[in-house]
């Protein structure tokens, strides 16, 4: 019989997902892979969400050369009729669904962000008709708030019911399935933060107060440079946009503006490095759903 790549030695020392230290050079690999993914601060920022990217792309190759080795093939093939060969398959197919909404989401979002510097640049040094340009951006962030609450409530649901059948199984198969299972659980928290990051969540109550903040921002002249650093950059544009509009009956500075017009640029900026990376994870997670119907189809 032949020898499994994953089969531990006599001796090992237990690591974060009970795999063998001394095991398939990928064991090591994927773990530290892991390890960085769920050390990773829970921030919104765009570059903090792209790093978190880059680090779901690397587990993700990590399970494509998981899903080369003979074991792994001869063990899914062996078993393609279990429930949790299912359970692999279902949700190769949720993560691949959630990924093109959050590509949808991008896109629609750079699209209004572009609009906007376009109609910022054609209409400088004339501040005062840029207020209906803002409003119509806003409104589109509105709609893209909207679609992508719903898909997080949906998520949120999917979360709660979601649970992993129980394994009888062998060492290696267990430790097979559990590597598959890590990297579903890790991307879908990647990108569930990565549309709250779009949504601008962390802003969302302090839209019913916005005309409170103002007042106090008129009188105390508040700068709160940690809380801002905290902000997405799409809730950094939104509140910039809100003071604006906030204060359209009144003379609003050209340097205002044109601090406004810098930030949607470096937003602009900043989504399509995020396009970028949802864009190489959702080739790696179209590769591994292919890959897992070739080997069950044998």
């Amino acid at each position: 019989m032949a020898v499994s790549a994953l089969k531990p030695k006599a001796n090992y020392h237990a690591r974060s997902i009970s795999l063998p230290s001394r095991a398939h050079p990928l064991v090591p690999q994927f773990d530290k892979q892991l390890c960085r993914s769920q050390a990773s601060k829970a921030a919104s920022s765009s570059s903090s969400i792209s790093h978190k990217l880059t680090g779901l792309i690397d587990l993700h190759d990590c399970v494509e050369n998981l899903l080369l080795l003979p074991f792994t093939q001869q063990t899914l093939a062996q078993y393609r009729h279990e429930q949790w060969v299912d359970e692999l398959l279902d949700g190769s197919l949720r993560l691949l669904d959630i990924c093109g909404m959050a590509k949808d989401t991008l896109l629609q979002t750079r699209e209004g962000a572009h609009e906007l510097q376009s109609s910022m640049r054609r209409r400088r040094g004339c501040e005062n008709g840029i207020s209906s340009e803002i409003e119509k951006y806003l409104t589109c962030r509105k709609k893209v708030k909207k679609a992508i609450h719903k898909a997080l409530r949906s998520l949120k649901g999917m979360k709660n019911v979601r649970r992993f059948s129980a394994l009888n199984k062998d060492t290696e198969t267990l430790s097979m399935v559990t590597m598959l299972r890590e990297v579903e659980t890790m991307t879908l928290t990647v990108l569930e933060a990565l549309l709250y990051s779009i949504a601008g969540a962390a802003a969302q109550s302090k839209r019913s107060g916005w005309s409170l903040v103002s007042k106090l921002m008129q009188h105390k002249h508040i700068a709160c440079d940690e809380a801002e650093a905290n902000l997405s950059e799409l809730e950094k544009v939104d509140d910039a946009l809100f003071t604006i509009l906030v204060n359209k009956n009144k003379s609003v500075s050209v340097v205002h503006v044109d601090n406004v017009h810098d930030k949607v640029s470096k937003l602009e900026s900043s989504i399509q490095d995020l396009e970028e990376g949802i864009e190489f994870l959702s080739r790696r997670l179209i590769k591994t759903r292919v890959s897992l119907l070739n080997i069950l189809s044998h």
